[in-house]
This record gives structure tokens, C-alpha cells and sequence, in this order.
């Protein structure tokens, strides 16, 4: 390409790009549209069951309104299943993780702003905090890179590499280091902590948090036997990391335990 001139040379990036765009929608496509429709259907199926049972009992509606209510509320974050107060859809921990999603730009999606105050303050935090958020991680990245560089370095001086070779080298054991301890470890202590969630699933959770994706179809529970702080923290933890790698690299909501 770099005999290309570059409207010619940025429009064949468009094309791959668009060929890339259609390529995955394809194949997400035909991974996900059958088990889809295997949901649709059975959750129509339920609540033809539910009619034939109780719809006597219930004016006509009633239970798409009831649904379309509960629905509008989860989008929100706010539930209204079980026994529990719900005070902890906004408690000082989920203030906190949705806090961090914003600065992180992860956005996980499964909190939002009820209020319209809370949406301008949103609004405000988010333009004052992220330009922070990133001074912050280049000054740590600033101080980070002479110390990853040095092994690059001295095996480019021990075994005499050239410095394409070395820096291929260096980028490999990089990669394998934050996929090792910021990915593959953490997603063992979900496994473990979960207990009910696959250790796919969980890698799958660390990696959308790591890459700033935050698709929010995953999110640590709050668990069994630890106490919920500490699900937060580590979830706080993991936006850091994400914040930390996105800056280094270009300068639905399901529970994990069902």
C-alpha cells in the first residue's frame, strides 16, 4: 500500500473495514440467531401457559403492562424480584462501579440515571473526569514503560537481536503478561468465587472489561459467601486495568451466578 496514493490507500481501508463489519455481523448471526429464537419461543410458550393458567384472573393487558414496567426498570438497574428493599441498586459499592465505568469509558450498561439531575451531573463528571482519568494513566504510563522496556532491551544486547526482532519479542512477552495477570488470573478467581459460572464465561467477563468493550450481559453477583465489597473492589479493579491498557494501546445484563 505504500505505492498507493492516499485517497486510494483510505479507501481501501473503508472497504476492509466494512468487509471486516459485515464478516462479523455474518457469523454472530448464525452463532446467535438460533439460540435467540429458542428463548423467544420458550418465553412464549411460558407466558401462553401463564395465561391459560391465571388469565382469568387478570383484566386483559395486565400482564404486558406489568411486563413492560418491570422491563423499563431493569434497564435502569432497578429490580424489583425477590424480598429485598433494592436498596443496593444505588448503595455506595454500585455507585461506585458505575463511577469507574464512566471514567473507564467501559460503560457496562446495566445502571443508569434515573433523575435528570443525575443525567446532567453525569454529563459534567464524565467531561471533567475523563480528560483526568487520562492524564492520570499517561503519567503512570510514562513512568511503566522505561521499566517494561528493559527486558526488550537487554535481550536485544545479550543475544545481539535486531531491533524489528526484539521488538516483536517484546511485544509477544507484553502480551502474554496482560493476558496472563490481567485476564486468565482474574478470570480463575471468578471461577472460583462464582461457583456457577463457566470459566469461558468468566474470561469472557474480564477480557469486555479489560478492552473497554463492557457489553454488561456479565457482572459479577454478589455472591454467597464473600461480602459484596469485595466483588466490587475487584470489579474496580478491573476498570482500573482496562483504563490502564487502553491508554497504553491507543494513547442485556446477565449475573454470573444465574
Amino acid at each position: 500500500m505504500g505505492g498507493l496514493r492516499p485517497w486510494a490507500r483510505y479507501g481501501l481501508l473503508v472497504v476492509a473495514h466494512l468487509l471486516a463489519l459485515g464478516l462479523g455481523a455474518a457469523v454472530l448471526q448464525a452463532l446467535e440467531g438460533p439460540p435467540a429464537l429458542r428463548v423467544q419461543a420458550k418465553l412464549r410458550a411460558e407466558r401462553a401457559t401463564f395465561q391459560e393458567e391465571y388469565g382469568a384472573c387478570l383484566p386483559p393487558g395486565a400482564l404486558e403492562e406489568l411486563l413492560s414496567t418491570a422491563l423499563a426498570a431493569q434497564a435502569h438497574g432497578v429490580s424489583s424480584l425477590g424480598n429485598g428493599s433494592g436498596a443496593r441498586n444505588w448503595d455506595l459499592p454500585s455507585a461506585l462501579l458505575f463511577a469507574a465505568s464512566i471514567l473507564t469509558t467501559t460503560g457496562y450498561g446495566h445502571m443508569a440515571p434515573l433523575s435528570a439531575g443525575g443525567k446532567a451531573f453525569c454529563v459534567i463528571y464524565a467531561a471533567l473526569g475523563l480528560p483526568a482519568s487520562l492524564a492520570l494513566v499517561a503519567a503512570l504510563r510514562h513512568c511503566l514503560l522505561p521499566l517494561l522496556s528493559r527486558p526488550g532491551a537487554w535481550a536485544a544486547n545479550r543475544w545481539q537481536l535486531a531491533l524489528t526482532t526484539a521488538a516483536l519479542l517484546q511485544a509477544a512477552g507484553l502480551g502474554l503478561l496482560v493476558a496472563g495477570t490481567f485476564v486468565l488470573l482474574p478470570a480463575l478467581v471468578l471461577w472460583g468465587v462464582q461457583g456457577d459460572c463457566s470459566l469461558l464465561e468468566a474470561i469472557y467477563f474480564c477480557f469486555s472489561s479489560l478492552s473497554t468493550i463492557g457489553l454488561g450481559d456479565l457482572l459479577p453477583a454478589h455472591g454467597r459467601s464473600l461480602h459484596p465489597v469485595l466483588y466490587h473492589l475487584g470489579q474496580l479493579a478491573l476498570l482500573g486495568e482496562s483504563s490502564c491498557q487502553g491508554a497504553q494501546g491507543g494513547g442485556g445484563r446477565r449475573s454470573l451466578d444465574y
